[in-house]
């Protein structure tokens, strides 16, 4: 099995792209199966979990053509096409392997009126169940039973129908889920206490670019006038603004100045207020944003929330940036239980950390040193390679297939930078 290299201290310069989003990819690839037409997906991220996807919907008798896929491209273009629906199964093998599969059954009980999916169960994050998803789908018409490990869905003779949904908690996925599904659904629906991350604005605007009508983008209250059937579209990806700050963390551990190509300050959104209170510089450039670290690093107190708030994808990431901070830094994590894993590992290369419940605490520490480490989810492994980065010595990150899920060509990018890192084979 693969690991990742790291001999740390070396400060990061240059010129850095960001990928298209992996969370946005995966919201955007099954709305191919809402039209009989070919839908093409520019800026899409090489990752494992975007190949899985398309082996998904190739289950479903769509077809998938890719360009880019030459080593040295970043970013692909993938046409989808998925003019007849031969089967409306998504099998477990397959499903295992990526929770964001449970997205195609809106799209297949929409289209085909019936939908078979394996139930995606928890993961090593936290619970995730997906009882607001069926909650939704229930309120446009369906029946769904769970038997056996699957969702088996069905809607009513003459198809779904507009429905009003009021989620009791913010959700992503079941925002997605009932969205795509409402768009062709029979009359208004109306979705209450909607999610508003900037994945489902980017979802939103692709279907509206295939023909759906939808208003309140963006907002809390989606109203969704069902259409009778969509057609085909070309549309972007949009940056992905975990990886942006990502590696604005990098940059600001090293010492170093990187100008993240792509990305900008509305696409940091929340990350943005708390990595400046922390010591690190935005400055707007004409094709990206500019990142350094003028002086040095202060803790900061952060609680991750949904969109806007600071995002739970960063924790993990700017706890890592604590760990060398002058003074204490407190993080709250509100939305999984399970998300500290990365702290122990952290601890193996010399950080001062304390948990209490939801709550961790950091406590700056002059240096870190490099430390065999293991990676247990994705957003917990780029903690570790950031933290490799600033360690004296070396570090060897351990399961780095988690990286590949989330992070393209993790190693060439911060290697073009000035990163002393590789990809080596493990036993």
């Amino acid at each position: 099995m693969d690991q990742i290299r790291i001999a740390g201290g070396k400060t990061l310069k240059g010129r850095l792209p960001i990928s298209g989003a992996k969370n946005a990819a995966l919201t955007l690839l099954p709305a191919a199966l809402l039209t009989d037409e070919p839908l093409t997906l520019r800026n899409l991220p090489r990752l494992a979990d975007v190949d899985t996807f398309g082996h998904l919907l190739n289950q479903f008798g769509a077809s998938t053509h890719t360009q880019g896929s030459r080593p040295e491209d970043f970013g692909r273009v993938m046409t989808m096409s998925a003019n007849r629906i031969t089967s409306t199964t998504a099998p477990y093998d397959i499903v295992r392997k990526m929770r964001a599969s449970i997205l195609v059954l809106g799209p297949l009980l929409a289209r085909e009126g019936v939908a078979t999916v394996s139930q995606p169960g928890g993961c090593a994050i936290g619970n995730r169940p997906i009882d607001l998803h069926l909650k939704g789908l229930e309120a446009l018409g369906a029946e769904i039973e769970l038997t056996s490990g699957y969702v088996r869905a069905r809607a009513p003779s003459g198809g779904l129908r507009g429905g009003r949904i009021i989620f009791p908690v913010v959700s992503v996925g079941a925002t997605e889920n009932v969205l795509m599904a409402a768009v062709l659904a029979r009359g208004e629906t109306v979705i209450e206490n909607a999610a508003r991350e900037p994945e489902i604005v980017d979802l939103a605007r692709c279907l509206v670019a295939m023909g759906a009508h939808i208003e309140g983008i963006g907002t809390e209250r989606l109203l969704v006038e069902g259409v009778d059937r969509l057609h085909g579209a070309t549309y972007a990806v949009m940056p992905d603004r975990i990886e942006a700050g990502s590696y604005a963390c990098a940059a600001a551990i090293t010492g170093g100045e990187l100008l993240l190509v792509g990305a900008s300050r509305e696409l940091l959104g929340s990350s943005l207020p708390v990595l400046e209170e922390a010591g690190v510089r935005f400055e707007d450039q004409r094709d990206g944003l500019l990142v350094s670290r003028p002086d040095g690093l202060h803790g900061v107190t952060a609680q991750t929330a949904p969109w806007p708030g600071f995002a739970t994808d960063m924790q993990a990431q700017l706890m890592a940036l604590m760990t060398v901070a002058e003074g204490a830094s407190v993080l709250t994590e509100t939305i999984f239980e399970n998300r500290y894993m990365h702290v122990p590992e952290l601890a193996r290369m010399g950080a001062d950390i304390t948990v209490r419940g939801r709550s961790a605490f950091v406590r700056g520490v002059p240096k870190l040193t490099g430390a065999p480490v293991m990676a247990t989810d994705l957003r917990a492994s780029m903690s570790l390679v950031i933290a490799g980065l600033a360690a004296e010595g070396e570090t060897i990150v351990r399961r780095v297939y988690h990286l590949d899920r989330g992070y393209e060509r993790l190693e060439e990018k911060l290697q073009a930078v000035g990163a002393d890192i590789e990809r080596v084979s493990g036993d």
